[in-house]
């Protein structure tokens, strides 16, 4: 393998790690605004359950007043904690596509590195060759169907959250 080629393989990692981490930053600051507006929520509906409070007439009224507000709140906390979800599928999707991809320029990459050092052995070399390309290609099989198969388990979940809960989009 050449200097170059490392080189090379070296920048695209550097720029897949950087890509990673912006994703990961994004992610973050969705996340955060969501926490925001949650809480934000939560006090305002905080607010005007203690105004309506101060106008109960009996204490029937103020037990309805309450047990409103935990009902409300549980509702606000389980769709905003299914939107938290679907935000942590989406970066895992966005990472895995990342991933997936940098895998296969990385093994196309590594491949023909491997093509031309066997290439430049002394000798017979095809047997050698063509089980580099199978295992290359074994490995980038198993990855993706992984990667597949983790996003599918994390649509089930989400899905059969929004269905316990009757949120949809």
């Amino acid at each position: 393998m050449k200097t170059e080629n490392f080189s090379e393989m070296h920048r695209k990692n550097m720029e897949a790690a950087m890509h990673l981490a912006q994703i990961s930053v994004n992610n973050s600051q969705k996340l955060m605004a969501l926490q925001s507006e949650l809480a934000r929520e939560l006090f305002q509906l905080s607010v005007e359950n203690a105004r309506a409070l101060t106008e109960a007439k009996d204490p029937a009224e103020v037990m309805r007043l309450r047990s409103q507000l935990a009902q409300t709140t549980t509702e606000k906390m389980i769709d905003y904690a299914q939107r938290m979800a679907e935000l942590g599928h989406e970066a895992r999707s966005e990472f895995s596509r990342l991933l997936t991809e940098q895998l296969a320029a990385g093994s196309h990459d590594m491949l023909e590195s491997f093509q031309g050092l066997i290439k430049s052995l002394p000798g017979p070399n095809q047997a050698l060759l063509e089980s580099v390309q199978q295992a290359m290609a074994t490995a980038n099989s198993a990855f993706e169907q992984i990667a597949r198969a983790s996003g599918e388990i994390f649509s089930a979940m989400i899905d059969s959250g929004r269905g316990s809960h009757g949120r949809g989009k």
